[in-house]
């Protein structure tokens, strides 16, 4: 297995938001990727609120670098 460590910025005020889209595109996109194995959210970062942490497992490096971020899963999981 892989373990995809995540540190996304989000916009100050939009956080709620954030959160809401991401528990949909978990459910939705991430969760249909071939060889998606778990999703963790970590939560915001003490050292910079402003950024939420990821912890996503995958089966094996192609599942993520090549099928996942080559796919059109990827593009809807950016939107």
């Amino acid at each position: 297995m892989v373990l995809e460590l995540a540190q996304i910025p989000v916009l100050a005020g939009h956080e709620e938001d954030f959160e809401r889209a991401l528990d949909t595109a978990v459910a939705t996109v991430l969760s249909a990727a071939p060889g998606f194995v778990s999703f963790t959210a970590r939560g915001w970062c003490v050292e910079r609120p402003q950024v939420f942490l990821l912890e996503i497992e995958w089966a094996t490096l192609e599942d993520h670098t090549v099928g996942f971020r080559g796919s059109e899963l990827f593009r809807q999981w950016r939107t």
